[in-house]
């Protein structure tokens, strides 16, 4: 029974994407009509210039936006692990925690306003793009990072940080040499969320990007009012031999030697 609801877990996931998988090799124009194996639509997403571009804006914020929220959500959750009661701190927590219960449609609306007040009082930013969507998707990711690093935080035995001090070890070696690497493999796992989070957002880059910062979800969205092509099927494809790539170094690099 407990394979039986496996195998339907796993389907029930996996099989969009396999029959999306499957159709960026038709050759018929419609996304999801068999038409013969063919290789055409990625030859056409290679001469798509526009589909490649916003794909990389994408990739690049993505991957700025995961390392600001990391830094953020490092020191958020720091603050909320390790220095106990203060004044203010139900507030701080729920403030911090926000982006994860708030529908994106109000964080997006909240950061377009602040943004168009920004540039009212300062001239900054002289107009929405790429940077304004980075920083959106840093506050989006920087939640789920504190989560993270504050529950590592949490299960670390301060004993360990103690015995340092203890040795002699400043409040800077300490960290360096004993918490960070306690607490890297959530770093790692907040880093690839806010990644994740960030390169599938459709809500908030809707408000706060520009016309000449396009990311790849909005692209294809706007797609879809014309008529989707199986291009958008075959960049799939790519994303997932990308993803399946570094997924395989992955578990070599971890393989035990011998």
């Amino acid at each position: 029974m407990r394979r039986l609801l496996l195998v339907l877990g796993l389907g029930f996931l996996w099989a969009p994407v396999l029959i999306m998988a499957v159709y960026a090799f038709s050759a018929s124009r419609v996304p999801f009509q068999w038409g013969g194996f063919s290789l055409h639509w990625f030859g056409a997403l290679a001469r798509n210039e526009r589909m490649l571009e916003a794909a990389w804006l994408s990739l690049r914020v993505g991957a700025a936006a995961a390392s600001l929220a990391t830094l953020l959500g490092l020191a958020l959750g720091w603050v909320l692990a390790r220095h106990g009661r203060f004044r203010g701190r139900p507030v701080f927590g729920a403030l911090a925690g926000a982006p994860l219960v708030l529908p994106e449609v109000v964080t997006g609306l909240s950061l377009l306003l602040l943004f168009v007040g920004l540039e009212a009082l300062t001239g900054w930013p002289g107009q929405r793009g790429a940077v304004t969507v980075w920083l959106a998707h840093s506050v989006l990711g920087m939640a789920y990072v504190a989560v993270l690093v504050q529950a590592r935080l949490a299960a670390i035995d301060p004993a360990l940080e103690e015995a340092a001090s203890d040795l002699g070890a400043s409040p800077w070696t300490v960290f360096r040499t004993v918490t960070l690497p306690l607490i890297s493999p959530s770093l790692a796992a907040g880093w690839l969320l806010a990644f994740t989070l960030s390169l599938d957002d459709v809500v908030l880059a809707s408000f706060v990007s520009g016309p000449g910062a396009t990311t790849l979800p909005v692209y294809l969205f706007s797609q879809l009012r014309l008529g989707m092509t199986p291009e958008a099927n075959a960049l799939a494809v790519v994303f997932l031999a990308m993803a399946g790539g570094l997924s395989g170094i992955a578990w070599v690099m971890r393989r035990p030697p011998g």
